[in-house]
């Protein structure tokens, strides 16, 4: 079987907005199987943008916990994500899941994994997926040398990795926190 590849995912967090986009292309070996997937969502009330790269079931799946760790939570992120990270690496089932991801507060930029990391960037972005280091870069690039938005450096970002990586295409998804 050959590997499906899909997904970039960004998140940026600037004056009090965080934005999130998501390119739709899945892709199986050397064919687009789909152009439109929408990858992000959100949790918590309206109050947390998550989005994911890997296998669909799987992303989605990770995100059904997230959102209930949420709500066990009281929408406190940090915590629901160290607990996702936790029933993640320890639970037989959830263990062989692939997928990142991200999640998205005006206050709070995280990335989960598999493997127990949650990690919060240094700077203001973070990005997954096939085209993630070139969105990172572009956004990076965008937050220190422009005045633009969260939103604006989301999608400019995801424009940017989709003229270069052949796993990401341009039909964008983009939400931002508030909006």
């Amino acid at each position: 079987m050959s590997r499906t590849r899909s997904t970039t995912i960004i998140a940026v967090v600037r004056g009090g907005v965080a934005a999130m986009a998501g390119d739709g292309q899945v892709t199986q070996g050397d064919v687009v199987m789909k152009h439109t997937a929408r990858k992000i969502r959100r949790l918590y009330h309206n109050r947390v943008l998550v989005g994911f790269a890997g296998a669909a079931a799987d992303g989605i799946t990770l995100l059904d916990r997230l959102e209930a760790q949420l709500e066990q939570n009281g929408g406190q992120l940090r915590k629901a994500a160290v607990e996702l990270a936790k029933d993640w690496r320890t639970d037989k089932y959830l263990r062989r899941l692939e997928a990142e991801v991200v999640a998205a507060t005006p206050d709070e930029l995280l990335v989960v994994s598999g493997n127990g990391d949650v990690i919060q960037p240094d700077e203001s972005v973070i990005a997954i997926g096939s085209g993630g280091p070139y969105a990172h870069a572009a956004a990076q690039a965008l937050l220190r040398h422009t005045a633009m938005d969260a939103k604006a450096i989301a999608r400019a970002a995801l424009e940017i990795a989709a003229s270069i990586c052949i796993y990401t295409n341009d039909h964008l998804t983009l939400e931002s926190i508030p909006e």
